[in-house]
């Protein structure tokens, strides 16, 4: 779809994930339902998450939604900001009631794909993902729905998380704001870990107060408004066309698998195709599959 030609910034969408907030220390005790400091885990993200609106709506904003995108749910909704709207499942799958109608998207607790070095809790949907790319680049969850938004026109203007993922987010996206409020210490991708092992691999970490994070945010989503009304940036090219290649870790029942779909013109499509798995055959073709070429 073809860029809006106003660079006005009203209407933003905000994805969030739990991981990529400052605070969040580990997978077991954060950030899962039964998880002990999980109710804390909730309040940093929905306290994060009023920071970026806070900011977005100094900038100019006019309507806010929020999408709780945390596999359980991560948002507290008594504690969100009362100007913002909370959107809690979609009916369908990608790009998750995102449309052209927006003017820009925004992600706040991301965290990086997985097989990122030095990233914070990374991974991409679940641990049993080794690799994910599309015409050749390695993707995760940031960056299948920026390209979500790049088909639909919804600039991408802003994200948070580890200091990996605004690495990851800036290659794909240029000229995106992004704040770093941690920062991951685990050196290498993992390859050869399954999918429990690289579980815990990325917990190691350097966090910001979380009290400094919120403060960090909101600066960045003001300068990210200010930024998209004066700067032209926040589509990522698109170039049909399309093909995905998704690898998958070995389990303790299960091999290395990959699937590869393709779709002439629309990427969201493609996205949303389901998977057909077959077994890595040897560590060539894997090689190969690693770097999104078709074997």
């Amino acid at each position: 779809m073809a860029r809006k030609k106003e660079n006005r910034v009203e209407r933003i969408y905000i994805m969030t994930d739990l991981e990529g907030v400052a605070g969040v220390l580990n997978f077991d005790d954060w950030c899962h339902p039964e998880s002990r400091y999980y109710d804390l885990a909730k309040e940093f993200l929905t306290n994060e998450v009023n920071a970026a609106v806070d900011g977005f709506f100094h900038g100019g904003a006019k309507e806010i939604v929020v999408a709780d995108g945390h596999g359980p749910g991560a948002l507290n909704p008594d504690l969100l900001d009362p100007r913002a709207e909370l959107m809690r499942g979609w009916g369908r799958g990608w790009p998750f009631n995102l449309d052209e109608g927006w003017d820009a998207i925004a992600w706040v607790g991301q965290h990086a794909k997985a097989r990122t070095e030095f990233a914070h809790l990374a991974h991409t949907q679940g641990m049993n993902y080794l690799n994910l790319s599309i015409n050749g680049v390695a993707i995760g969850e940031f960056g299948q729905l920026a390209l979500c938004a790049s088909q639909l026109g919804v600039r991408v203007i802003f994200g948070s998380g580890d200091l990996a993922f605004t690495k990851e987010a800036q290659a794909l996206a240029p000229g995106i704001e992004t704040v770093a409020v941690k920062r991951g210490t685990s050196p290498g991708a993992g390859d050869d870990l399954d999918a429990d092992a690289y579980r815990k691999k990325n917990v190691p970490a350097i966090h910001k107060q979380p009290k400094r994070a919120r403060e960090m945010i909101r600066e960045g989503a003001v300068r990210a408004v200010a930024r998209a009304g004066r700067e032209d940036f926040g589509i990522v090219p698109l170039k049909p066309p399309y093909r995905r290649v998704a690898v998958f870790r070995q389990t303790a029942d299960q091999p290395r698998t990959y699937s590869i779909e393709t779709h002439p013109k629309d990427v969201i499509a493609l996205i949303a195709m389901p998977y057909k798995r077959k077994p890595v055959e040897s560590e060539k073709q894997l090689k190969e599959l690693l770097r999104g070429r078709e074997t």
